[in-house]
């Protein structure tokens, strides 16, 4: 569907079944955003089904749910939830606007971006969850990685993963990222950037910019470099607002 206005542009989310309170920085809160995101939920499609347990009787709902996005005129479409990475080719092949269902897919890219003595971080839901298939699917299966994962704290492990309760506390789960973050950089002094392949996660994302003084990348900055894609100005008209303003 061709769009003229970049105000016009908006991006699909497929989204997982979830009811915990998404905060300002999540994919899911429409205030993260300058430009209109809609959201297409996968009922069924849990946390504990896509990330623990992989099951892939979810990518035929997933494919369903991408279509009917594109119907709706999103001009891309992304996910709440990294672990989708492994439906990856098969959901870019079932629609016909771009599709990114993971920030790990700028692995490679990082990856490029960095010396050969340097690391790439990855702050995920589940270490023990994150399998050769899942790098595979975007072609990271061969780069140096150092894994944090978030399963064993008890707040992200309780409303996130497990879902037992709907109330988040935002700072008692801020505290968990930042206390796995930096056993991550003492145990890798070499990491020269960081990709947060949680959603759930990205809230903290300056805040572990703070702490670690390097590129952070997560599924906000690529989807805001994603419509930038998709939603040029001519220079000379942004000189002639700035000038008038």
């Amino acid at each position: 569907m061709q769009q003229d206005f970049p105000g016009d542009i908006t991006i699909g989310v497929l989204c997982l079944d979830t009811q915990f309170t998404k905060i300002p920085g999540h994919i899911r809160n429409p205030t993260t955003f300058d430009f209109p995101v809609v959201y297409q939920v996968v009922h069924g499609a849990t946390p504990q089904r896509m990330v623990t347990e992989a099951d892939p009787t979810l990518l035929e709902p997933f494919i369903i749910a991408a279509k009917e996005l594109e119907a709706r005129g999103v001009a891309a479409i992304t996910s709440g939830c990294g672990f989708l990475v492994l439906f990856q080719q098969q959901l870019a092949e079932a629609v016909r606007i771009p599709l990114y269902s993971s920030s790990l897919i700028q692995l490679p890219m990082v990856h490029r971006m960095l010396a050969a003595d340097r690391t790439v971080g990855l702050l995920v839901a589940s270490k023990n969850s994150l399998t050769a298939r899942h790098l595979r699917a975007i072609g990271g299966e061969s780069i140096s990685l150092c894994v944090a994962g978030m399963e064993t704290h008890q707040e992200f492990r309780e409303v996130i993963l497990e879902g037992r309760r709907t109330e988040l506390d935002a700072d008692r789960l801020g505290a968990e990222v930042l206390d796995e973050i930096d056993q991550l950089a003492a145990a890798n002094p070499d990491m020269g950037a960081l990709i947060i392949e949680c959603t759930d996660l990205v809230p903290y994302g300056h805040a572990i910019q703070q702490r670690l003084g390097i590129p952070i990348f997560d599924i906000v900055t690529l989807t805001t470099m994603l419509h930038k894609t998709l939603s040029h100005t001519p220079f000379s008209h942004r000189h002639h607002q700035r000038r008038d303003g």
